[in-house]
């Protein structure tokens, strides 16, 4: 009694690998070649080998079961008459002999050796694709035994097509180094153009393409097979077109679709790699230095910029490669497409989480603002779901950069008003603390509309309204904030001097260089004119206080009180002692404020302006008065030992910000 056929179908199985090395193999060295190559394509052909020797082919021994026929739908009768059996058998030759000649050529490549390739020859490549339709056309019109051999020699030559599709995609794709890539994308872009688009052509974030060449939607995009540069070879695309059409034909749509995307993501991921922007994690993020971070996020931005218009491409190579199955063109498509949107999110994700330092705030704003700006073309790029799926991961994604931007400038508030540096500065010059939060604060606000809309929540803790109003942006109540904060920091660093004329000299600087970068930039626009001229009286307040402060003991000297008015006349004690003290003094603060700094030219000029008429008018009347008295005198000059030209001479050295030994003021009364 004959055992039942096996339910996983072996028996068919093995009956059709017998019939094709039966009809193939003419030596046992080749049976055993045919042997390995079928066992490697099912494994349940390796399980029997003794089926494969060569007595048993050539014995035909083992005919395939009955069962591999007898399911079969009979021949459709022509007129209503069935087929002639000399017909039959006559056309069952003719395809066994058609089958036999397409199988010589298809075993003839072991699909496990891929070391030599097909297309290494084109003749080679025709042969085998011609066999290839042979039997595609075989398993369209055979029956039985006969379809089943056609359809595991489909299956052994759809597999080395499969393989054949990868080395050639892989082959094809140009070395990818920074520089070919780039002129390369440049090239790839400028074919992006549309007619307006010429208008713009300045340079962004230091790439070598203008912000239209490389933001381009899909769908005004039309390339020919010669304008996708470098992404694969356009004379590889025609081989690679007829793999993929028999390969949808065969029925292999999933293997096509898995060896075409896994193919292009790691040749895209290689381009995004060469671009910069490799992929980094959030704990590589938190540990990397500033100046490695700072230039992979201007290179993030410049690869999202950049994978449009590469996306873009990978479409139109989608639909010349996959052209036979729409679906299948689709999701490949969004395979590759996610692959690489979401690798360069990946990374956008990391910043936002990371540290919330003040450093970062710029990259950070620069990366919400290029992919904001890419969105929409992002976007139109896909479909339906995947369309919906890629934009929720973009706006995810954008919702976390807000957030940080936030975030860092609460810190960044913080920092200023936790910066407790108890070193004063020497000369009373300007403290780094304010040069740094001012160009901080100037480039700020040429994010305001970004920031308008990330800070319009009106979550602003303690601003201050009093000085612009309601009506202010977002982004200029944050400015108040932050420089009022600055400004109280400023003030307590001023009572570091124990000098009060340089108390004052510190505050007149760094007020008056908050001033300048107010009026020279935006900051003037968003904080107005009663802000800039309620400063501006802080400054002159401090010019008061200061000449107050330093110069009021120095003109006491030069008043009459005790000298006229006494039963015994002028007292000349009292009057050298009067200019003893004076000398004294000037010299003094000659030595002292001629080393204090004033940087800005026309404060320094006014500062002298102010002391030399307090000071000169006073010293030239008391000399006229009092003069006199002296002349004639031991050692008269020990007392009058300046005239009115000596100290305005000396004034022009003041806040000059330049020690000086001693000695240099006698040197310098000595100059014609």
């Amino acid at each position: 009694m004959a055992a039942a056929p096996r339910a996983d179908g072996s028996e068919n199985v093995i009956a059709t690998a017998r019939h094709i090395v039966r009809s193939l193999a003419t030596t046992s060295e080749a049976a055993d070649d045919m042997m390995r190559i079928l066992s490697a394509f099912d494994r349940r052909l390796s399980a029997v080998p003794d089926l494969f020797s060569p007595s048993s082919c050539a014995a035909g021994e083992d005919e395939p079961p009955s069962s591999a026929v007898d399911d079969e739908a009979p021949f459709s009768a022509v007129d209503g008459e069935a087929p002639s059996s000399s017909s039959v058998d006559g056309e069952q030759s003719e395809a066994d002999a058609r089958l036999k000649a397409a199988e010589r050529v298809i075993f003839h490549w072991d699909p496990s050796n891929p070391d030599s390739l097909l297309w290494d020859s084109p003749d080679t490549a025709a042969e085998y694709l011609s066999a290839v339709d042979e039997v595609l056309a075989l398993t369209a019109t055979s029956r039985g035994d006969l379809l089943a051999c056609a359809e595991v020699t489909l299956q052994i030559a759809i597999s080395r097509l499969g393989d054949e599709f990868r080395h050639l995609m892989i082959q094809n794709t140009d070395v990818l180094d920074a520089e070919n890539l780039h002129d390369s994308i440049q090239r790839l872009f400028l074919s992006f153009r549309s007619p307006t688009s010429d208008a713009a052509a300045e340079d962004v974030e230091g790439s070598p393409l203008s912000e239209q060449c490389v933001v381009a939607r899909a769908t005004t995009i039309a390339l020919s097979e010669t304008q996708i540069p470098n992404l694969i070879r356009p004379e590889a695309i025609s081989d690679l077109r007829q793999i993929a059409d028999r390969m949808i034909t065969a029925g292999s749509r999933n293997d096509l679709c898995r060896v075409y995307t896994s193919v292009r993501c790691n040749i895209l991921a290689d381009c995004l790699t060469v671009l910069g922007a490799d992929t980094v994690s959030s704990k590589e993020v938190r540990r990397m230095e500033w100046k490695t971070l700072d230039k992979k996020m201007k290179n993030w931005m410049q690869a999202l910029k950049l994978v449009v218009g590469v996306i873009s491409a990978e479409r139109q190579l989608c639909e010349q490669i996959l052209a036979g199955s729409d679906d299948l063109k689709e999701e490949c498509f969004d395979e590759v497409a996610k692959f690489c949107v979401m690798h360069l999110l990946k990374f956008g994700e990391a910043i936002a989480q990371g540290q919330r330092s003040p450093e970062r705030l710029f990259g950070i704003l620069g990366m919400y603002e290029v992919l904001a700006d890419v969105l929409p073309d992002i976007g139109d790029l896909f479909l339906g779901d995947s369309k919906d799926f890629i934009c929720e991961e973009v706006e995810r994604v954008l919702l976390g950069m807000g957030d940080a931007v936030r975030g860092t400038l609460v810190e960044f508030g913080n920092a200023i008003q936790g910066e407790t540096s108890k070193k004063a500065l020497p000369g009373g010059e300007i403290h780094p603390l304010n040069r740094y939060v001012m160009n901080y604060i100037k480039l700020l606000v040429e994010y305001s509309t970004l920031l308008d809309q990330l800070l319009e929540d009106g979550s602003i803790d303690g601003r201050d309204s009093s000085e612009g109003g309601e009506s202010m942006t977002p982004v200029a109540h944050r400015v108040l904030l932050l420089m009022s904060y600055l400004e109280v920091n400023l003030e307590e660093k001023s009572k570091l001097y124990e000098d009060a004329g340089m108390q004052y000299v510190f505050l007149m600087n760094n007020v008056l260089y908050i001033v300048q970068k107010v009026k020279e930039s935006e900051l003037m626009v968003l904080l107005g004119d009663n802000w800039v001229r309620k400063r501006q009286g802080q400054i002159r307040q401090y010019s008061m206080q200061y000449l107050r402060t330093s110069w009021t003991k120095v003109l006491s000297f030069l008043k009459d009180e005790g000298l006229v008015g006494s039963s015994h006349g002028l007292s000349k004690t009292v009057l050298k002692e009067k200019f003893k003290s004076f000398n004294f003094a000037f010299e003094e603060i000659y030595k002292t404020q001629s080393a204090w700094k004033v940087p800005d030219p026309q404060l320094r000029a006014e500062l002298r302006i102010s002391i030399s008429e307090m000071i000169l008018p006073a010293y030239r009347a008391f000399l006229a008065r009092f003069g006199g008295y002296l002349e004639g005198a031991w050692h008269s000059t020990k007392y009058i030992k300046y005239t009115v030209e000596d100290l305005e001479k000396c004034l022009a050295d003041f806040f000059e910000g330049l020690p000086l030994p001693s000695s240099h003021f006698r040197r310098k009364l000595s100059l014609p």
